[in-house]
């Protein structure tokens, strides 16, 4: 082993500060970048700390070491010792903390040098995700993804601090589990001991830190590693990371005032930021009518209105809306103030480029609108069709003021109409610059229906999962036509018009989640085969218990302000599963599959199609 390579650095390249000047220090770390300047050598050493300049003069090393500084190229590994000197008046650089000082080095060593770069680690911007996530660990390197994963270690450590002093205890859950159906496709793994038998992989840990509730430890918690086999967006991968938590002999009220300790602590100590409580609240029909949305970003206005009593006025002639409010369809508007002259008249038609936004971002295939003129009167291709009486009662409706610009939307279904309204009220807000980006709104959203209908299968889901508890004064609306109504104990806490987490009090009564099961379809031998240790041991004096989850990878984007959550996971999958580093997913080894007694049926159709050639 070499001198420089044994030798102990004496500082990280971030940490050098003027009160080390005079110091014989030693730095490793990456070739940053270099200057040859009339014979004096400089460059940046970068380690995950931050950036050192490095000056080397002639005659300060050996002249064999100095010929080698010419070849040398971004991401050499470097070891420099040197004395530690202050920059000549008029070169320091006050972006950086170490601006004021650099090394004079005597020493240079290269510890490992670096083939030519697929793409340079301080020039990104223009280089594909595709190739970034092939060379992930060079996209690692680059100071913005560092600050992310740094974050994300606050992150952890702040979770277990907060939550060990609340007398939390952590726990660790099986990966290799039953598969039972929580709503998305399990990912499943062969037994070779058991052939023909598989393993699911958890989509959450569920049944077992209900188990541990049943076993009388009272507050478990977990950084768990989930599985959900399904299609992916930006904010979804295949395997994520939650916090996890359950708690016994507790409220909705209790589990919501731990989890907004819990929060506050994050973002006071991983951000600085005081979050104010108690959290803003909001049911979930409140949230839906307002917002069109179960997590609705609460730092701009733009509330959406109902305006179906009003079409069915004599004075509305307008037919689209007509036929489908006689048919149960509703109107919705929002009125986005003071926008009215940034739309004229041809941006607002079907085929103009504003309106294929719309359509391409919302769903929304028809709306209308109207302009509030200097008058406060409304205007529009289609106020010909209305009387002045419902004409103003919809501008005092939307609150219209001279400038503003109302959108309508009808549906025959009132849920569709509120989605795409709610998309729309996004979109608006993100194009007019509606939005303030350093603010932080956070509203928990309570009293969810316990089902929803899902229509191909004519059948109840459970909204959230079947072992949500219910609320026991609607337990009487189970088997009637009313049973849509009943209300569930579950909450989601939504921050900026994203979900962070979601949550709710477990059913501990075997009579309760009878009543579940057979509502959503269920019978009891299916619920034996799919549930049976989990109703077994509710049989065995289980305690009242409830518990959250929250997205820890979808918190951290937030909190590092990144769009995709790809940004904050180390070595993530695209939006097609795959792993541009390692290639996976792909095949194995045909000897693997035959002790696993698996018949690959892929491999099967390349075989017939070959004897068929």
């Amino acid at each position: 082993m070499t001198s420089l390579q044994a030798a102990k650095r004496t500082h990280y390249c971030g940490e050098f500060r003027e009160e080390h000047i005079g110091q014989t220090v030693v730095a490793k770390g990456w070739l940053h970048r270099r200057r040859d300047l009339g014979g004096i050598v400089f460059f940046d050493l970068r380690d995950r700390s931050g950036i050192l300049q490095i000056r080397i003069n002639p005659g300060d090393v050996p002249d064999d070491v100095y010929e080698q500084l010419h070849a040398m190229r971004s991401e050499f590994v470097l070891a420099v010792s040197g004395e530690l000197t202050r920059r000549p008046e008029g070169t320091e650089n006050p972006k950086l903390p170490t601006g004021n000082v650099e090394i004079v080095a005597h020493e240079v060593e290269v510890l490992s040098p670096s083939k030519p770069l697929p793409f340079q680690i301080d020039e990104y911007s223009h280089v594909s995700e595709d190739i970034r996530l092939r060379y992930r660990y060079l996209d690692l390197r680059r100071e913005e993804i560092q600050k992310n994963f740094l974050m994300r270690h606050r992150m952890y450590q702040a979770t277990r601090g907060y939550l060990a002093n609340n007398g939390f205890v952590e726990f660790e859950t099986p990966i290799l589990t039953k598969a039972t159906p929580e709503g998305a496709r399990d990912f499943i793994v062969p037994s070779r001991l058991d052939p023909g038998k598989f393993y699911a992989l958890p989509q959450s840990p569920q049944l077992f830190k209900q188990l541990l509730m049943v076993s009388g430890f009272e507050r478990y918690f977990q950084i768990a590693r989930c599985f959900r086999d399904e299609d992916l967006r930006a904010n979804r991968q295949p395997e994520f990371t939650q916090i996890d938590l359950e708690m016994s002999f507790v409220t909705v009220e209790d589990i919501i005032e731990t989890m907004e300790g819990l929060v506050a602590h994050l973002w006071k100590e991983c951000l600085g930021v005081d979050v104010p409580l108690p959290m803003a609240r909001m049911s979930y029909a409140e949230a839906i009518l307002r917002y069109g949305s179960d997590k609705p970003d609460l730092r701009f206005g733009l509330e959406i209105e109902d305006l179906t009593d009003i079409m069915k006025s004599k004075g509305c002639n307008f037919q689209v809306f007509n036929k489908l409010v006689k048919e149960g369809g509703v109107v919705r508007a929002l009125c986005v103030p003071g926008k009215a002259s940034e739309f004229s008249n041809m941006q607002l038609r079907p085929d103009s480029k504003f309106s294929q936004q719309v359509t391409r971002e919302t769903g929304i295939r028809a709306y209308a609108w109207f302009k509030v003129n200097e008058a406060g009167e409304l205007e529009s291709s289609i106020s010909k069709f209305f009387d002045p009486e419902p004409l103003a009662e919809i501008c005092k409706r939307m609150n219209g003021k001279p400038g503003d610009i109302i959108f309508l939307v009808a549906n025959e279904k009132a849920a569709t109409a509120a989605e795409h309204l709610g998309r729309l009220r996004l979109l608006l807000g993100r194009e007019m610059g509606l939005i303030d980006e350093g603010l932080w709104r956070f509203v928990w959203i309570v009293d969810f229906p316990a089902f929803e209908w899902n229509e191909d299968e004519k059948r109840w889901d459970p909204l959230h999962h079947p072992f949500t508890n219910v609320n026991e004064e609607d337990l009487a609306l189970f088997g009637t036509d009313k049973q849509g109504e009943v209300r569930s104990l579950a909450y989601d806490l939504a921050l900026n018009g994203e979900e962070i987490g979601g949550g709710s009090i477990r059913i501990h009564r075997s009579d309760v989640q009878e009543k579940v099961f057979s509502a959503i379809g269920i019978g009891e031998e299916e619920a034996q085969e799919k549930f049976g240790f989990l109703l077994e041991a509710l049989q065995f004096g289980a305690p009242p218990h409830g518990g959250i989850a929250f997205g820890f990878d979808r918190m951290v984007m937030l909190m590092t302000g990144t769009d995709s959550i790809r940004d904050v996971i180390a070595f993530p999958k695209t939006q097609t599963g795959y792993c541009p580093l390692t290639a996976a997913p792909s095949s194995v080894p045909e000897r693997s599959l035959k002790e696993l007694k698996i018949k690959s049926t892929m491999k099967k159709k390349e075989e017939e199609e070959k004897d068929k050639e």
